[in-house]
């Protein structure tokens, strides 16, 4: 029977939760905390969770990054009273497989619940992330160009890895940091900056075409040379 977590800071809804989706034969863990929620979630203990958008503690933007990041790829069905078009897209963007807005029918939770495991169950664990002659191997957390090996710090790993699975798009510098740092963008910070710079350096090396791209006014790209 699939174990389900559930991260859910209202005590009313968690218990429908856990009734509901019982019904349908799921093992499920509740608990209405932030930080608890995302040990719960790197233990390796369940095969899917559901994901509160607002938490105590610890955002639920914060914990899928942070999920991502270990690379724990198990689906992560976000729920929220936020319901504008924005949020749903940093909820996806940061890592989330679907996305409800409260309030949900029951029903409709445990289904889509059941489509994304079935999802999981047919696709393929991926195992690495290639853009021209940049490999990131998922599994070992390690990044080479041209077969050479780049040394790179937990935050510049996350940067990579979000700019690889969205390689050819622009990234704005508020998708960035939501999907990196978790919290609303500051735009008084150099914290992209800085790392971004220290990334470019690592990945661009003299000699090599560049892959990382600044585009004026609208934020970066990471691209294959054209």
């Amino acid at each position: 029977m699939p174990k389900i977590l559930a991260i859910e800071d209202d005590a009313t809804t968690g218990k429908e939760i856990v009734a509901e989706l019982e019904q349908h034969g799921f093992v499920v863990e509740w608990t209405p905390d932030g930080r608890d929620g995302l040990t719960l979630a790197l233990s390796g203990d369940f095969d899917a969770v559901i994901l509160d958008r607002l938490l105590p503690r610890m955002d639920g933007l914060a914990i899928v990054t942070e999920m991502r990041g270990a690379n724990v790829d198990i689906p992560v069905l976000m729920i929220s009273a936020l319901s504008d078009v924005d949020e749903r897209i940093r909820g996806l963007r940061a890592g989330g497989d679907d996305y409800m807005t409260k309030p949900f029918a029951s029903e409709e939770l445990a289904a889509r619940l059941e489509v994304l495991l079935r999802r999981r169950q047919a696709a393929p664990r991926q195992l690495n992330l290639s853009v021209a002659d940049l490999d990131l191997d998922l599994i070992s957390r390690t990044a080479h160009r041209g077969g050479a090996e780049i040394r790179l710090m937990p935050t510049e790993y996350k940067l990579l890895e979000f700019m690889m699975r969205n390689s050819g798009q622009i990234l704005t510098r508020t998708m960035i940091f939501e999907a990196i740092w978790g919290y609303h963008f500051d735009p008084g910070t150099n914290l992209i900056d800085v790392h971004l710079g220290r990334l470019r350096r690592k990945i661009d090396r003299p000699g090599l075409a560049p892959l990382i791209h600044t585009v004026r006014g609208s934020g970066y790209a990471l691209n294959a040379p054209g």
